[in-house]
């Protein structure tokens, strides 16, 4: 598998062109920004939230971490985060770890962290631990429309 095929189904839908880009394994965004040769903050990462109401996706940029508090504030929902058990079951077609950020693409309410919205070129997971799917800011924008944005997120470095 080069792609998941929920995530090959919605860029097809929404006519985007994409670029697989190949890597050697990885298992971080960190280490996928670097095998890939791209910024870590032109990645953008999903992080699976969960509450009483159920699972959320926080996209986020690759070199940053989710600020639950942010979301609780913005939200006012108590968020914490879901396990990888949880996380697999919601992403079967995906390796785990590997999930893709096209939340609304698997049925789950999807939050994007502003700091994603100004970039030329955006890359994130296909499911797999060996390739990127790389489009352009554009097209990453439209796949994401109607999606809450806000600030979601912080970069320690």
């Amino acid at each position: 598998m080069t792609i998941a095929a929920t995530l090959k189904k919605a860029l097809e839908q929404h006519g985007v062109h994409y670029a697989l880009i190949a890597h050697p394994k990885t298992a971080s965004s960190r280490e996928s920004a670097r095998a890939a040769h791209v910024y870590e903050d032109h990645i953008a990462k999903a992080v699976i939230v969960k509450d009483d109401q159920g699972y959320a996706m926080v996209i986020i940029p690759g070199d940053h971490w989710v600020k639950l508090e942010a979301l609780h504030k913005a939200l006012d929902r108590d968020f914490e985060f879901a396990t990888e058990e949880e996380i697999t079951r919601l992403f079967p077609d995906c390796h785990p770890g590997a999930v893709p950020p096209m939340g609304v693409a698997y049925g789950l309410e999807t939050y994007l962290d502003d700091d994603l919205t100004t970039l030329a070129n955006v890359y994130f997971e296909s499911g797999n631990h060996r390739h990127l799917v790389h489009v352009s800011g554009e097209a990453f924008r439209a796949l994401c429309a109607g999606v809450r944005r806000g600030h979601f997120s912080h970069n320690d470095t």
